[in-house]
């Protein structure tokens, strides 16, 4: 029995290790070609070994990548930390605090993901344009806010129900209010969760690209929006493109790094009662 026990925690493992290689070998293989010259990523077969250059980041640089990067941080970072300023306090008040109707508050929220974006780009590009908004981040700061929000908030509604309501009795037994119990008591404990939802929007609003290639040009558009740059009528250039998905992914896989502790500890919350 042993013996079929260890047999069969090898063989889960090597089970695991082939998965996680098929899903990662694009991302590696994306790296390695970020690395060739145009010449060596057209080869057939494959070439593996090679002399490594930094041409063709350097040439993503000489191209504007910049200003495209600035944009995509700015509207990821500020749709996210207005995601944040009203899916708290919503989903605090659909969970903990009593207020009527949550159930449809909560189904309105949901509805609102039910609307394809593609019928919504011509309603939005008329306003866009008729209030001065078109070609602007700001315009991609409101769109991403309200595609975010609904998720955070039914995120946050989770992490909030986890709750213990021990802890909150224990602070109205103290005389907190209302803002100290939220901001001193609960916020604390649901931390790990608001850190994952920040995660989550963070990727949803940076990898964006239906709104970003509609509604911007030249002074708005962002990282998605160059990277199509990248896709001639003469073909594609694997090395270029390659460059400009790391350099445009880099930033997303290093606040995951750092911020994945919290994610895992976010989305187990009330996973184990």
């Amino acid at each position: 029995m042993r013996i079929r026990g260890r047999l069969g925690g090898w063989v889960l493992t090597a089970f695991t290790w082939l998965v996680a290689i098929v899903f990662i070998f694009p991302l590696l293989w994306m790296v390695l070609t970020a690395f060739k010259r145009e010449a060596d990523a057209y080869t057939d077969p494959p070439r593996v070994v090679f002399s490594p250059t930094l041409e063709q980041l350097a040439g993503i640089l000489e191209r504007g990548f910049l200003p495209y990067l600035a944009n995509s941080a700015f509207v990821t970072a500020t749709s996210t930390v207005l995601v944040l300023l009203l899916a708290v306090p919503a989903a605090y008040a659909l969970s903990l605090a009593a207020v009527p109707g949550t159930r449809d508050a909560l189904g309105f929220f949901l509805s609102t993901k039910m609307l394809p974006a593609v019928a919504a780009i011509i309603p939005l590009y008329v306003i866009s344009q008729n209030i001065g908004l078109l070609d602007n981040v700001w315009a991609l700061v409101v769109l991403y806010t309200a595609m975010n929000l609904p998720l955070a908030v039914w995120m946050m509604r989770s992490f909030f129900l986890e709750v213990p309501k021990e802890i909150l009795e224990a602070a109205r037994v103290d005389g907190a209010s209302l803002p100290t119990t939220l901001f001193r008591v609960v916020l604390p404990v649901v931390a790990p969760g608001i850190a994952a939802t920040a995660l989550i929007c963070v990727i949803f609003s940076w990898t964006e690209f239906f709104f970003a290639v509609n509604l911007t040009a030249a002074r708005a558009a962002t990282v998605p929006v160059f990277l199509v740059g990248f896709i001639t009528s003469e073909g594609l250039y694997w090395a270029q493109l390659s460059a400009a998905a790391l350099m445009a992914s880099l930033p997303v896989m290093v606040i995951g790094w750092f911020a994945q502790n919290h994610l895992v500890r976010g989305l187990s919350m009330g996973a184990v009662k």
